[in-house]
């Protein structure tokens, strides 16, 4: 994984995805966003831990645990666990 906190899984069209990327932003949380249109194995990675969906965003922690559209709420407590 890269030096940034978590990997968000998005599209270019997801209100939800640019939504949380403004507030990690705001929240001076460091991210990677992959498109998930235009990166087909991330696609099929956001399917196999979402029950086959495509939903977006997707988070993937550096403990490669994942929610599926955490609120920044949820983002920092799993942040702060992970130390």
């Amino acid at each position: 994984m890269t030096a940034t906190d978590l990997i968000m899984y998005s599209t270019t069209w997801c209100g939800y995805c640019r939504r949380l990327r403004t507030q990690l932003d705001e929240a001076g949380i460091s991210y990677t966003v992959i498109d998930i249109e235009e990166d087909p194995a991330s696609a099929e990675f956001v399917g196999s831990v979402n029950n086959g969906n495509h939903v977006v965003p997707t988070v993937k922690y550096r403990d490669g645990s994942t929610a599926t559209n955490p609120s920044l709420s949820d983002v920092k407590k799993a942040l702060a666990a992970l130390g």
